[in-house]
């Protein structure tokens, strides 16, 4: 399983906008991925209402994880759209 230790770049956290730009970045992604907080049970991360039921606040850490075969480079962009708060995803995935 690969993983990506994140922590998150928007301000409001992983609330409302933010929220919605996340998940539709994993959607696009194709690959089934889980976010959650460090020890904490992982979430479909394609789903806005389990994304935004972890309440995650801007400057804390989350846990980006995937068991496809082809899951790094997906986890990467997902991570760096997480960590600097990007309005979108950068490239395509």
């Amino acid at each position: 399983m690969a993983e990506r230790r994140v922590t998150v770049g928007w301000a409001e956290g992983l609330h409302a906008r933010p929220a919605a730009i996340f998940v539709r970045a994993v959607t696009a992604s194709g690959i089934p991925v889980t976010v959650a907080r460090p020890g904490g049970d992982p979430v479909n991360a394609a789903s806005m209402l389990s994304v935004l039921g972890l309440g995650v606040e801007g400057g804390e850490e989350v846990v980006l994880a995937s068991g496809a075969g082809d899951a790094d480079t997906a986890l990467d962009r997902l991570a760096k759209l997480v960590s600097e708060g990007l309005d979108e995803l950068p490239g395509t995935l």
